[in-house]
Parts: structure tokens; C-alpha cells; sequence
């Protein structure tokens, strides 16, 4: 023991009890706090704004390049998309808040539970807006062929006044033919 004071002396610390004594157990418990202290805690909710910001990017990809969503619905023009997935995050982010709020996550299980259903609303509000848009792109497409189909349906009546054009022009030289002949 001897030979440990002078190397605890020039640590700063104190010498380390024999292992048997009554003064390892605090000295353990003690341990481990003071790595706790230095570690830096583990938080799973709320994510860092990095987090988010990384989720936005991500939607933004999504929307904007060639992706399984956007082949299906149709990509979005960029800024558009930057617009849309930050409030889809929000949104997301919002939802989720709420519901910790409600259960305040104190175990890093319940962490991952609203990270879960942050992950899901995302999701959700992300398919949702892909599908809108692409029913409101196809919605004056549908439009236009509605009107094409009503102008064809119109057409028939016109080539029907085509056609009594056409007869009355054959009859009308019938007609000629006949007064001509009364004469």
C-alpha cells in the first residue's frame, strides 16, 4: 500500500481501498456517476434539429428526384418540395409532440415508441400529399377530356346538320327542277 500512495498522490486522487474493505461499494457507485456525468445523456425524443433538418432533406429527395413516390405520383419541382416537406416535418413533429406530451417519455422505450410514431406521421402526411397532388394535376387533365368527350358527342349533331345541309342542297335542285317544269 505504500507503493500505491505516492502514484494516488501524483494522480490527484486517493488511494484506492483494498478490495474487501467497506469502502469499495461507495467508491464504485461514486464511479459510475462521474461516468454518467461525463457521458452525455441519451435522449431518443425529441430529436436534435439536425435530426430534423436531416428528415426534411430526406422528404425533399423524395419528392423532387426519381423515387419510388414520385415515379408513382409524379415528382415535385424543388422549391416546392422544400415548402412541403418542411411542413409535412412540422407537422409530423407536432403530432408526435403532442402525444409525448400527453405520456412524457421517461424511459428511452417510450422514446423510441414517439420516435416511432413521428417516423409513421411522416409517412402518412408524405403519401397523403404525393397523392393530392397528383389527383389535383390529373383533375383538369380529366377535365379536358371530359370536354373532349362532350365536344364529340356535339359533333355528331354538327355532321347530323352537315348532312340536312347536304339534303337540302340535293333537294334543292329538285326543287329547281320542278318549279322549272311547272313553268
Amino acid at each position: 500500500m505504500a507503493e500505491d500512495a505516492p502514484n494516488a498522490a501524483a494522480e490527484g486522487g486517493q488511494p484506492a481501498p483494498p478490495e474487501g474493505s467497506a469502502d469499495a461499494a461507495p467508491s464504485a457507485t461514486a464511479g459510475a456517476k462521474a461516468a454518467e456525468a461525463l457521458l452525455p445523456s441519451l435522449s431518443i425524443w425529441p430529436p436534435s434539429q439536425r435530426t430534423r433538418d436531416a428528415v426534411v432533406r430526406r422528404l425533399v429527395q423524395t419528392l423532387a428526384a426519381p423515387s419510388v413516390l414520385s415515379q408513382r405520383y409524379g415528382a415535385v419541382p424543388e422549391p416546392e418540395a422544400e415548402r412541403a416537406a418542411a411542413a409535412v416535418e412540422a407537422e409530423a413533429f407536432a403530432a408526435a409532440s403532442k402525444s409525448a406530451a400527453a405520456e412524457s417519455p421517461a424511459s428511452i422505450e417510450e422514446g423510441i415508441e414517439v420516435l416511432q410514431a413521428y417516423s409513421k406521421e411522416v409517412s402518412r402526411r408524405l403519401l397523403e400529399l404525393a397523392k393530392t397532388r397528383s389527383a389535383a394535376a390529373t383533375a383538369p387533365a380529366e377535365g379536358s377530356v371530359q370536354e373532349a368527350e362532350d365536344s364529340s358527342a356535339t359533333a355528331p349533331a354538327a355532321e347530323g346538320s352537315v348532312q340536312e345541309a347536304e339534303d337540302s342542297s340535293a333537294t334543292a335542285p329538285a326543287a329547281e327542277e320542278a318549279a322549272v317544269k311547272e313553268e
